[in-house]
């Protein structure tokens, strides 16, 4: 089997790889034309992936991408295909959630004010502005491996944590329900935070709308580390101008790269940091040890893990 990977590996990643069964040749791809002149004897991708190396995968039977979300590459062939992919999900959400509480924290305790405003005389504007966590209410959109992982985090925190999901979702333990799509306006209603964790689909694309800001209360903040375009841009710069929402943390914006002379980098109550909460140094490690255990399922002939339904998206 002969399986072809498309990311940056060391020698010793490479033969944790082999090391799972004695009929699997790892080849290394050092340019995108390498991949595509490699496709057609290829069995497995590990790493990046594209519509043309899916056209040229004659013998291909399973994609594993080392990103959670896999919006851009549903190519309406692929979907139909019987291909498998496999994605991060359920390995990245331990540093998007890190991720996700930097921003908060940074919102919440005057921390990117501080830093703006760089003198001691704003000592007391910084005090002002700032408050605790503990027993207000997290609200999260989407109960995957991130939605997971930050409620571990803000219950930690001593914070009230309730969900929404459109699958049949057992709540983790400590999270008070974790509800259906139909709940949202509730969820948005009654939460002081409202983070969202969810994957990019036709779906969740402008969930967050002019409406859906005027149902948040006039202190909550926004919190999204997943999918910008899942937010409508006006709408937000409209709530954040007229005081609907308190503010916003972003990692992810509706349109990247945010232009730099776009407003919402001026905001005093926004933090933004350039989709960077993907970054790891153990990212890779987790994705090759996923890797390799779905590589003894597919040789076993078991069901693969951290599947995704490429109808639904994700």
């Amino acid at each position: 089997m002969k399986v072809l990977a498309n990311l940056p590996l060391d020698d010793s990643q490479v033969s944790r790889i082999e090391a799972v069964s004695d009929t699997v040749e790892v080849i290394r791809a050092d340019s995108e034309g390498e991949a595509l002149e490699l496709m057609p004897e290829i069995d497995v991708v590990f790493g990046r992936f594209d519509h043309e190396m899916f056209v040229r995968g004659q013998r291909l039977k399973w994609v594993q991408v080392t990103s959670a979300g896999v919006n851009d590459m549903m190519y309406p062939d692929f979907v139909e295909s019987g291909v498998v992919m496999t994605s991060a999900k359920g390995i990245v959400g331990v540093h998007l959630a890190d991720h996700a509480m930097a921003l908060l924290l940074a919102l919440t305790r005057g921390v990117a004010w501080a830093i703006r405003n760089p003198t001691w005389d704003q000592r007391d504007a910084t005090r002002s502005m700032s408050w605790e966590l503990l027993g207000s209410t997290m609200g999260i959109v989407g109960m995957g491996g991130t939605g997971r992982e930050l409620a571990a985090r803000a219950l930690g925190f001593g914070m009230r944590v309730i969900a929404v999901d459109p699958e049949d979702v057992d709540p983790p333990e400590g999270v008070e329900a974790c509800r259906k799509m139909d709940e949202l306006e509730d969820l948005l209603e009654s939460s002081d935070v409202v983070a969202i964790c969810a994957p990019l689909t036709p779906e969740t694309e402008g969930m967050f709308d002019r409406d859906a800001f005027r149902r948040m209360q006039p202190h909550a903040l926004l919190i999204n580390v997943t999918r910008g375009p899942i937010v409508d841009e006006e709408a937000l710069i409209e709530a954040l101008e007229r005081g609907a929402i308190a503010g916003a943390g972003l990692d992810v914006t509706p349109q990247e790269p945010l232009p730099d002379d776009h407003p919402l980098w001026r905001m005093d109550n926004v933090v933004i940091t350039p989709h960077s909460a993907g970054g790891s140094p153990r990212r890779v490690d987790r994705s090759v040890e996923l890797f390799c255990e779905n590589l003894e399922r597919l040789l076993e002939g078991r069901p693969l893990t951290s599947v995704i339904d490429k109808r639904k998206g994700y």
